[in-house]
């Protein structure tokens, strides 16, 4: 023991998962690091928003690992910096500017979303192609309720796009938070607050991100 306190690099993320929206199986999935596998999580789930960012997402063929970046609240006016796990640096700078030469790598553009489950856990939402479309429908609708209402997925909504047949989550505004939920909804947004602080503050805007990334027909963007 020390009666000094050692300095420590106290930046792990509170998120317990990260999911992202499985097209073909109408449902999430999450990937479950002790058992090497992505864990489907299926319909309806509920979710408090708390905030969202910018991203990307991928994989890079030339060398055989995915694609991550930084997460910005602004992507007009704040840099990414894109990088393959095994590849290094794919492009720096405004998405506007870095958008062809990343997408020709494998990278995706995607939504990420902090959330409170309502058994008070808090998690990570990751959206791209249609389902980016689904969502910003939807927040643009209720964004003024949202600090104090559930959303609720419940079902998924079938699309095509040429040959390509896809689905996207139907959001719907659920009920009001009770006094208790909104407390436990407090205690994870101060949880999240101190760590994006921290995560925002850093010199090197690197992120813990899911080391797997599974790539087919249904992953492309529409």
């Amino acid at each position: 023991m020390a009666r000094l306190k050692r300095p420590t690099n106290e930046t792990s993320s509170p998120v317990t998962q990260y999911l992202n929206w499985k097209s073909n199986d109408k449902a999430f999935a999450y990937y479950d690091k002790a058992k090497g596998e992505n864990v489907l999580v299926e319909l309806p789930i509920k979710i408090l928003f708390l905030e969202h960012y910018h991203t990307v997402k991928g994989w890079n063929d030339a060398s055989e690992s995915g694609i991550y970046s930084n997460e910005v609240y602004s992507i007009g006016k704040e840099p990414l910096t894109v990088k393959a796990f095994k590849g290094g640096v794919i492009g720096e700078g405004l998405y506007k500017d870095i958008k062809e030469n990343t997408k020709n790598a494998g990278a995706v553009y995607n939504r990420s979303i902090y959330a409170m489950t309502s058994e008070g856990s808090l998690i990570n939402v990751s959206f791209k192609g249609s389902a980016v479309k689904a969502y910003s429908d939807f927040y643009n609708d209720n964004n003024h309720l949202l600090d104090n209402n559930w959303i609720e997925i419940n079902s998924a909504k079938e699309g095509k796009k040429g040959a390509v047949k896809y689905t996207t989550p139907e959001f719907t505004l659920g009920s009001t938070i009770s006094k208790e939920e909104n407390k436990v909804a407090d205690e994870a947004a101060n949880a999240l607050q101190t760590y994006m602080d921290s995560y925002f503050g850093r010199d090197d805007k690197e992120v813990t991100v899911e080391a797997t990334v599974e790539v087919s027909a249904e992953d492309m963007p529409f």
